[in-house]
This record gives C-alpha cells, sequence and structure tokens, in this order.
C-alpha cells in the first residue's frame, strides 16, 4: 500500500441478493493525496457510490485492501468504525432532506457531531460560526431547513460534515438536486474548504460541468478505475492562462488496462490482441 491519505488495492465488494450475485468493485485501485481535490466520475451501476460508501464507513468491502489516513476498512471493529466515522471522514449525501434534521436551526444541526464527540460548549459555539461564516450561510443559523433554499441546505451539510475537523470530506452527488447556478456555488463552497481547511475532498458526480472543476478526475467502468483525467494551467507566451486536460489509462497491479470501447470497435480489437514492445512505447494490433 502506498502513503497516500486514501489507499484502496483490489478492492471487491460482492452484494447478495437472493440467488444473484452482484460485482459493484470488481478490483478497484485508488490513491487520494492529502489536500486533493478528486472528481469520481461513472455510468450508473458502475460502483462509484459503492467505493464512497466504503470509504465513509458506511459499508464494508468484500475483499481487497483499504486504508484512510491509518484505519483499515476491513479490520475496523464496531467501535473503531464509530470513531473513524465520527472524526476521520464527513460525508455529504445528494439529497439536501438527508443531511439535515428538519427540527434544527443550521447551527444546531452543526453543534450536534461535536456534541455527539464530547466537545465542550464553548468550542462548539466557535467551531459552528466559524464553519457556517466560511461556507457564506451564516444568515442561516437560526433558519431551519424549510426556511432554506436548496444550495444553503447543501452547504449547511458541508458545515455538519466538517463539524469534527475530519482529514476528509466525502460528497456523494452533492449537486444533483440543484440546478445549474446554484451548483456552482456549492461546488465553489467544497474548493473553498479544501483550500482553505486543507480537507481532502472526493466528489462523486455524474456532471460533466462539476467534474471538469478539479484538477484531477478519476473514472470508473464496470467496478475498476479506467481512466484518470489530469489538469493544469498553462501560461501562454503573451501572458494568458489556459487549461491543458490529459486523459491516462489506469494499469492494475496485474498490468490490466481498460481500452476505451470506441477504439475497441474502430480497430475490432475483440478476444485476442498483438502487443508488440518498441522502444519507448507499446502497440496494440488486433489479431489478423
Amino acid at each position: 500500500m502506498t502513503d497516500s491519505l486514501i489507499a484502496c488495492e483490489n478492492l471487491v465488494r460482492i452484494y447478495q441478493t437472493g440467488s444473484i450475485e452482484v460485482q459493484a468493485l470488481q478490483g478497484l485501485d485508488l490513491t487520494v493525496d492529502g489536500g486533493e481535490m478528486v472528481a469520481v466520475v461513472g455510468a450508473s451501476g458502475s460502483g462509484k457510490s459503492t467505493l464512497l460508501s466504503i470509504l465513509a464507513g458506511i459499508d464494508a468491502p468484500t475483499a481487497g485492501r483499504a486504508r484512510v489516513d491509518g484505519s483499515d476498512l476491513l479490520g475496523m471493529s464496531r467501535t473503531d468504525r464509530v470513531r473513524y466515522r465520527r472524526h476521520t471522514v464527513g460525508f455529504v449525501r445528494q439529497q439536501t432532506a438527508s443531511n439535515l434534521v428538519p427540527y434544527l436551526t443550521a447551527r444546531q444541526v452543526v453543534d450536534l457531531p461535536m456534541a455527539a464527540a464530547g466537545t465542550p460548549a464553548r468550542k462548539r459555539r466557535a467551531r459552528s460560526g466559524e464553519l457556517l461564516d466560511a461556507l457564506g450561510v451564516a444568515d442561516c443559523a437560526d433558519r431551519r431547513p424549510a426556511e432554506m433554499s436548496g444550495g444553503q441546505q447543501q452547504r449547511v451539510a458541508i458545515a455538519v460534515a466538517l463539524a469534527n475537523q475530519p482529514r476528509v470530506l466525502l460528497a456523494d452527488e452533492p449537486t444533483g438536486e440543484l440546478d445549474t447556478t446554484t451548483s456552482a456555488q456549492v461546488f465553489e463552497a467544497l474548493r473553498h474548504v479544501n483550500r482553505e481547511f486543507g480537507v481532502t475532498v472526493v466528489v462523486v458526480t455524474h456532471d460533466p460541468e462539476v467534474s471538469g472543476q478539479v484538477e484531477r478526475t478519476v473514472a470508473i467502468r464496470d467496478g475498476r478505475t479506467s481512466s484518470e483525467v489530469l489538469r493544469r494551467t498553462a501560461t501562454a507566451e503573451d501572458g494568458g492562462t489556459h487549461v491543458i486536460a490529459e486523459e491516462y489509462a489506469v494499469m492494475d497491479r496485474a498490468g490490466r488496462v481498460q481500452i476505451p470501447r470506441e477504439y475497441r470497435e474502430a480497430l475490432q480489437l475483440t478476444r485476442r490482441v498483438r502487443l508488440a514492445l518498441e522502444a519507448d512505447h507499446v502497440t496494440m494490433r488486433p489479431d489478423a
């Protein structure tokens, strides 16, 4: 395993539904360094939400290895899992109503996880105020969810997830129920806490507009990481800047690489292919 803050190796998750086995994850590898902000994308059923549930300590992997900030997600006891979910990770769900408590104000709901962790009242008040102010919802401190917009609710939900100063913030489709303008505001809030608080952020999304706003996007296909897009800002000769995005295939420890369907179809790559080692690259040809 690497020294990364998040490290998953050959991760497998199998669900049993009656006599049917569903493999949600089929040997997934992923590393995320401390301080990164990463988007995880994939089609419905690709395994991205299952991955996030495992990282959040809500679900447990069937096989493989997964560590987050030194915690072994396969070997944790029930007590360890409670401590992990309380202090190491914060979690924001897609459904705004699932993140908050209808009868509690924003200040009270941010206070709740700190009270459960035994944080003194004075520190709780200071932390709640700091987070609500940093996320631009200080004016919602005494409002209940029904008195807030969807975007305000999600920003309060981010404050709740950050209450106990976790190392990692996980967000599952946090803009899925929001319009374009509000989505941009919520995503800017995620970027802000990544920069200002140094928290590592992993966002699951199907929205290309969202995934294009991070330096690294990881794509999952059929339960495995298939490719990554890395973005960097380049400066032109005239002093202007532009973003360069480069896509890379991901090779697992067994040397497997997922070839995009359009490539396979264009070259009629089927069960067997010819590989040849060249001076600085490998060629792949169809089996004639």
